[in-house]
């Protein structure tokens, strides 16, 4: 009789360890647009991103500077670490699943007192010996699903950290490429300022031989010293600009911006087609998109910890070994102990703790529900941000280069006529501080082309997938 109803509770024991109190599971809907109404003749459709996303600038510093930050940036070890912790977390918590084993010991010299209360008529040594090694097993029956939840709430929390990781790495490739964009945009800039101060320094040549000849006034002179001095003046402001942008790459590359440097290029790369997928594969290509809807399960599970707080906690416990007071031989048969049986702990009244506790684990997952699609779509904005700003900036160049060429033309007819004596060097002057600023300001946009396009791939993900967290 005792062995059938030893079999029937440990039979009922198996089916409820299938228990869950935990809600099911569905990421938190949201409304997902069929298409990105900001794309254009800057995207690509028919193409992925690749992991090594830099790669399609075809430069092959950045292709190096990219591979050092991988190596050695100190905030991306850190969210490593962080990860790390998290993994450690989730084994800690899933460790519950599986039996304890402890080896216990004990070698002791005792003396109790003579006046012991309860003491059995004043028999027994009043000092003796005490030896004792056994083995302890201890496993909580989870018959209400309360350790599958947390294991399960921190293997969540260790993929929402995977993602997290992710996200680090990504944010810090598109930080350095968009200063090494900002310095390249130097690199031009400092080009053209030479270029232009070469040219306004023959201008000026020129002026000051028409002065001495008579053929022109002190003013035309000093017209064209202040014009070039103007454009000498810009250049150290520039070169502090971009020593500014290599120092942060320095930095970013895990090395002292004393000993860094990058030298000056003879062209910046040009502005490519980013492939961009549907709206709804976003949600898989994003790292913080994942991370939320991780943390959303996470605090899904909980609830299930929670509302296992109302119910018995059902141990198993068995211990023995050998134990004596001394003597030769402890590991003899007539020293040998052992305990077996059960143990439960139920709640009979706790002043509203656990209900409370089951409210403030529903409130946690409503605020990552929350979290969740504020994510998603802010995910969705910053696409359709960067690629409203990569189409017009694509127009803004187009318009930029023809203003330029204008420009240009109009410099030289004001220079040849004032070679002529058609006009005097004011013209000129009017002109060559138009050209340069339209100059200037078209190499502006070509860089901020450039960082447009790197930040459109940090908001599609990178070369990222869902289907790189790990199965833990």
């Amino acid at each position: 009789m005792g062995k059938s109803a030893g079999l029937s509770a440990l039979a009922a024991a198996l089916v409820l360890g299938g228990c869950s109190l935990a809600p099911a599971y569905a990421p938190p809907a949201v409304e997902t647009p069929a298409a990105f109404k900001e794309a254009g003749p800057t995207t690509s459709p028919e193409a992925s991103l690749r992991r090594d996303w830099w790669a399609v600038y075809g430069d092959p510093v950045l292709d190096g500077l990219e591979a050092d930050l991988a190596k050695a940036n100190n905030t991306l070890a850190s969210a490593a670490a962080r990860y790390d912790q998290a993994r450690a977390l989730a084994a800690q918590a899933g460790a519950g699943l599986i039996p304890e084993v402890d080896a216990t010991g004990a070698l002791q010299a005792n003396r109790q007192s003579r006046n012991k209360p309860l003491r059995s008529g004043g028999s027994g040594p009043n000092q003796y010996d005490n030896r004792q090694l056994g083995l302890a097993l201890g496993y909580e029956l989870d018959l209400w699903g309360r350790i599958r939840n947390l294991a399960e709430a921190g293997r969540n929390q260790a993929q929402a950290s995977a993602a997290d990781l992710r996200g680090v790495e990504l944010s810090l490739q598109a930080e350095l490429a968009n200063d090494y964009m900002a310095l390249r945009g130097a690199d031009a800039q400092l080009r053209l300022l030479n270029d232009t101060v070469t040219a306004y320094s023959r201008a000026y040549d020129l002026t000051r031989t028409r002065h001495q000849g008579g053929a022109a006034s002190g003013l035309d002179e000093g017209r064209a010293e202040t014009q070039l001095r103007t454009a000498r003046a810009e250049i150290p402001d520039v070169k502090a600009q971009r020593a500014l942008y290599e120092h942060a790459i320095a930095v970013l590359t895990g090395r002292p911006a004393s000993a860094f440097s990058i030298p000056i290029a003879d062209a910046a790369p040009a502005p490519p087609r980013t492939p961009v997928t549907a709206p709804s594969a976003l949600l898989r290509r994003r790292p913080d998109v994942a991370a939320a809807e991780r943390r959303a399960a996470a605090a899904n599970a909980q609830i299930g910890v929670a509302k296992a707080a109302y119910f018995p906690t059902v141990t198993l416990g068995l211990s023995g070994g050998y134990q004596d007071a001394g003597g030769i031989n402890l590991l003899q048969a007539p020293n040998s102990y052992w305990t077996l049986g059960p143990s439960f702990v139920g709640p009979l009244f706790d002043g509203g703790r656990r209900k409370a506790q089951v409210r403030a684990t529903e409130a946690q997952f409503a605020q990552a529900a929350a979290d969740y699609r504020q994510t998603v779509l802010g995910a969705f904005q910053n696409v359709e941000d960067q690629l409203a700003l990569n189409n017009q900036l694509a127009d803004e160049a187009d318009e930029q280069a023809l203003a330029v060429s204008a420009a240009r033309r109009t410099q030289d007819l004001a220079l040849t006529r004032y070679q002529l004596g058609a006009a005097d060097f004011l013209e000129v002057v009017t002109a060559q501080a138009a050209a340069l600023q339209l100059e200037e300001s078209a190499l502006t946009v070509q860089t901020r082309r450039l960082q447009a396009s790197v930040n459109l791939v940090r908001a599609l993900g990178g070369g990222w997938s869902r289907d790189e967290l790990p199965r833990l």
